[in-house]
C-alpha cells in the first residue's frame, strides 16, 4: 500500500477522534485549488475553461493557510490548474507543512524540474504526477506531445533527490485493461511511492464528453484490472476498501464533504466535479448544503461517478466500522 504507516496512523486517529466526538460529517482531504490557470488543455479537464477574469486570479498564501485551518483536514491536495504556475507555490507548500499536514502537490510536471531543490524534501510532501497512460495515450489526453517524457524524466530526478512521488492516473474508454496493465507495470521501475487510479467522470465543464467509461463499465474495467494485481505488484495509494468499491464489490454512498474544495471562488458545493454554487465559509458548506441531493442514487449528474473525491472518504470511514475491515486495512498498511 502506497501510504506510509505514520500517515495512515495519523489519519486513522483523526477519523476515530471525529467519530468519538459524534461528528457525522468531517473532512478527510482538503482539495485546494490556488489557481485555475494551466499550461495544458487536457481533454478530460474543464478547469481551464473558466472565464479569463477568473483564470487571472490566485489565492494568497494566507488564504490557503486559513482554508486549511478552517477545514481542519489532516491531508491537503494542492491542485488547479497547474499549481506550479502560482508565483508563491513554494511558500504555500512550506506553510501547509508547517501546519503538520500531509500535502499532495498535484502537477503535470512540465515545470517540476525548476522547483526540485526549492520545494522541501519532507515526509509530509508528496509530488503527485499526472500520468494517464503510456506515451501516446498520455500525450493525446494532454493534447501536447512530449508531456509524457517530461513527466517521466521529472519523476526520476525527483526520486533521486529524495522526494516522495506518486502517480495520478485517470482511465478513459479508449484504454483497454491490457494497456492499463502495461502502463502500471511501466511505473514500477520508476520507483513511485504509490499509484492513484480513477475512471474519468463526465462532469459538465470537461471539453470531451464522449469518452468516459460510465459506472458499469468502470466496475468491469477495474474488476479485471485489479484481478491482475497478484502479490501486490502495484502499490496503490488508496484504501483497500476503495479498490473493492471500484470493482463493484462495495456499494457505497458518496460523502463529498470528505473532500471539500476551496478555490478563488470559495468553498465549492458539493464537490470539485460539480458546480452547484459556492459558500463563503467551510461551516456554511457543511451545515447549509442539502447533501441528500447528491450521490449516484440521488442525482443523475452523479450517476456515473466513482471518483475518490466522493468515495475514498466513505471507504476510510468504513475501514473503522468493523473488526474485519480494520484487520483488512491493517494488512494493507503493514
Amino acid at each position: 500500500m502506497g501510504i506510509p504507516i505514520r500517515q495512515a496512523l495519523k489519519v486513522g486517529l483523526y477519523v476515530a477522534s471525529q467519530k468519538f466526538s459524534g461528528r457525522k460529517r468531517f473532512p478527510l482531504v482538503l482539495m485546494l485549488e490556488p489557481l485555475f490557470r494551466c499550461n495544458l488543455e487536457c481533454v478530460g479537464c474543464g478547469k481551464i475553461q473558466k472565464p479569463n477574469e477568473i483564470l487571472k486570479q490566485h489565492l494568497t498564501p494566507e488564504q490557503c493557510f486559513q482554508a486549511a485551518r478552517e477545514c481542519g483536514a489532516p491531508v491537503v491536495s494542492v491542485a488547479g490548474g497547474e499549481p506550479l504556475m502560482h508565483p508563491q507555490i513554494v511558500e504555500i507548500i512550506e506553510g501547509l507543512i508547517a501546519q503538520d499536514r500531509y500535502v499532495y502537490l498535484c502537477t503535470n510536471a512540465l515545470l517540476l524540474k525548476d522547483f526540485l531543490g526549492k520545494l522541501p524534501v519532507s515526509p509530509l510532501l508528496v509530488l503527485s504526477i499526472h500520468l494517464d497512460g503510456l506515451e501516446e495515450e498520455h500525450d493525446r489526453i494532454a493534447a501536447k506531445e512530449g508531456t509524457f517524457r517530461t513527466a517521466v524524466d521529472a519523476i526520476r530526478e525527483a526520486k533521486s533527490l529524495g522526494y516522495r512521488v506518486t502517480s495520478n492516473s485517470t482511465f478513459f474508454d479508449a484504454t483497454t485493461v491490457d494497456e492499463a496493465e502495461k502502463f502500471l507495470d511501466y511505473l514500477r521501475p520508476l520507483g513511485v511511492d504509490g499509484m492513484t487510479i480513477a475512471a474519468g467522470f463526465s462532469y459538465p465543464d470537461a471539453p470531451d464528453q464522449d469518452h468516459f467509461l460510465g459506472r458499469e463499465r468502470t466496475q468491469k474495467f477495474f474488476r479485471e484490472l485489479l484481478s491482475r494485481n497478484r502479490n501486490g505488484r502495484w502499490n496503490f495509494n488508496h484504501s483497500p476498501l476503495y479498490l473493492e468499491f471500484l470493482k463493484g464489490n462495495k456499494d457505497y454512498n458518496c460523502t463529498p464533504w470528505g473532500n471539500p474544495n476551496f478555490s478563488v471562488l470559495g468553498w465549492q458545493r458539493p464537490c470539485y466535479l460539480l458546480d452547484e454554487g459556492y459558500c463563503e465559509t467551510f461551516n456554511e458548506l457543511i451545515n447549509e448544503t442539502d447533501w441528500n441531493q447528491y450521490g449516484h442514487r440521488n442525482n443523475r449528474k452523479c450517476a456515473n461517478c466513482t471518483a475518490h473525491c466522493g468515495y475514498e472518504a466513505t471507504a476510510v470511514d468504513d475501514s473503522t466500522s468493523s473488526l474485519g475491515n480494520m484487520v483488512l486495512s491493517a494488512k494493507a498498511i503493514f
